[in-house]
């Protein structure tokens, strides 16, 4: 039988150190709802101690989720694994996940901490963790830089001490597959209590090489763990890709032969749920989940495929949850056709008021829009749920002129705290103008650092979906709006992205999390 590859999926945590890719607690627990459909073997809900914000997604992750073990970081002291142990308590299956530097560099230089020292805390950090749990997975931090005498001595005692996962992390990317596979190899036959644990890879993509880096630790290495994210997401140059692993390793079970429990129709619907919420657009020629994954230009391609698919496809779009622009409803779909389709998409709703609320909005598209697809349900949805989480601004209406040789201008009328405002302003073109006019009431003083468009479905009647990124004092939000008239969606995200700074339960952002020792110092393990 082929042995069982475990997906453990950290764009909870590790994705969303990504500079902007922060998340609310709710967002949070719509991708964990999504991973779960995926069949993660795995969910990394984050670092309980970086906010109380994360702890509060991760406590709230632990008891939604039952299908998937639940984990968080820590630090290897006792203060953080007790936070991370607190926030796990409601999981059905919780993990405990704790890290410490031990290549020379880090110890010296962001620890201040000897080999010595290392050793004895990681012993004690395992040993208090076992009275929580016995599912602890230790990972050695920058671990393909580390000297591999002293990865021997420290990884053999955090398997002594109750340690049964052991995650060997390029937490800078320096790796290349054969000798980061060769020296997975060398622990597990060195370290004479090897057998006592799963070993697991976690890789980093600066040289591009993440996938092909966790694959060669699991075919030399004999590792059957991978840590990786929803569309490679992660800091610097991103994480080893999920698709990508999961789809290699199923692909060619004839060379790996491995299994994993992924449901892989579920991969795109995680890919577009994580690009929206994170503002993330994935580039077209991504494999698996780009839009070009699938596309064949070719005129010799193209004749191939029509004869057999085979020529020039080695997956089928559909297996990866690619289907066709299908039109499912229109204006005069009544509200049982829509609330089948939300749950044949996956999409859960609290109460019946909220279905009918986005029902509402839904005819309200369909009477500007003639075809209504799977993608613009889902964008519905998506802005009831920001709406809900935050309204202290909300969009009412808008006008705006934009004429060769004259500067355009705009006047928009949006409720703040209840009251209604109207602003006008000036700019360089529509949408520079109908942020202005925002501007000019609100006077924020944040930075738009990110401002993206991207079409939800194909031809000149899609909605356009809209991101806006801001930066507050420390602080990174997104917001996104949606809507045919693309100046409508630019002003519903810059909206949407000031609820989140005016909200007062929005965590910092990671990078800015714990201080001198958090996150930006070392998290990526």
């Amino acid at each position: 039988m082929a042995d069982k590859l475990i997906i453990f999926d950290t764009t909870l945590r590790d994705g969303e150190q990504s500079p902007g890719a922060s998340m609310t607690k709710e967002e949070k627990i719509r991708i964990a709802r999504q991973l779960e459909r995926l069949r993660v073997d795995v969910i990394e809900a984050g670092f309980a101690a970086a906010s109380n914000g994360d702890f509060e997604a991760i406590r709230l992750i632990a008891q939604s989720i039952k299908d998937s073990t639940v984990c968080s970081l820590a630090r290897a002291n006792d203060k953080d694994i007790s936070r991370a142990a607190e926030a796990l308590k409601g999981a059905n299956s919780g993990r405990i996940h704790m890290f410490i530097a031990t290549s020379a560099l880090h110890m010296e230089k962001k620890l201040r901490m000897t080999p010595d020292q290392v050793f004895e805390q990681t012993k004690l950090a395992v040993r208090f963790a076992r009275q929580f749990t016995n599912d602890i997975e230790f990972s050695p931090e920058d671990g393909s830089r580390s000297d591999p005498d002293f990865l021997c001595r420290v990884l053999e005692a955090a398997i002594a001490e109750g340690a049964n996962t052991i995650n060997i992390p390029d937490t800078v990317g320096y790796g290349v597959p054969a000798d980061f596979g060769q020296m997975i190899k060398s622990l597990r036959e060195r370290i004479p209590n090897s057998d006592k644990a799963i070993w697991s890879v976690h890789c980093h993509n600066d040289l591009g090489l993440a996938v092909a880096n966790s694959l060669a630790g699991v075919m030399i290495g004999g590792a059957r763990q991978i840590e990786c994210t929803i569309n490679g997401l992660g800091e610097r140059a991103g994480n080893t890709s999920l698709e990508e692993v999961v789809m290699a390793v199923r692909t060619r079970k004839d060379y790996f032969n491995l299994e994993v429990g992924i449901d892989t129709t579920q991969i795109v619907p995680a890919s577009k749920l994580v690009s929206q919420i994170t503002g993330f657009v994935v580039q077209p020629n991504k494999a698996v989940v780009g839009a070009n994954a699938f596309a064949h230009a070719s005129g010799i391609h193209q004749d191939g495929v029509l004869k057999a698919r085979s020529t020039y496809e080695i997956m089928r779009a559909e297996d990866v949850g690619w289907t066709t622009n299908k039109i499912v409803l229109g204006k005069l779909s009544g509200r049982n056709a829509f609330k089948q389709r939300l749950q044949e998409l996956g999409v859960k709703m609290e109460s019946e008021a909220e279905i009918n609320e986005a029902f509402a909005r839904f005819k309200e598209l369909a009477d500007r829009k003639s075809e209504i697809y799977d993608e613009d349900i889902l964008a519905i949805v998506s802005e009831e749920e920001n709406t809900h989480e935050n309204e202290y601004y909300r969009f009412v209406s808008l006008s705006q002129k934009s004429e060769t040789g004259e500067r355009p201008s705009a006047r928009i009328v949006f409720s703040e705290a209840g009251q209604e405002r109207t602003s006008q302003g000036e700019g360089n073109g529509p949408v520079d103008a109908t942020l202005n006019a925002i501007e000019s009431t609100v006077n924020s003083g944040a930075e738009l650092v990110l401002y993206s468009v991207n079409a939800i479905t194909n031809g000149t009647q899609a909605q356009g979906e809209v991101t806006a990124r801001l930066a507050l004092g420390g602080r990174i939000v997104n917001g996104v709006g949606s809507d045919p008239d693309i100046i409508v969606a630019s002003a519903k995200a810059y909206l949407a992205a000031l609820n989140k700074l005016h909200s007062k339960s929005e965590k910092v952002n990671p990078q800015y999390s714990t201080g001198a020792n958090g996150p930006s110092n070392g998290m990526t393990v």
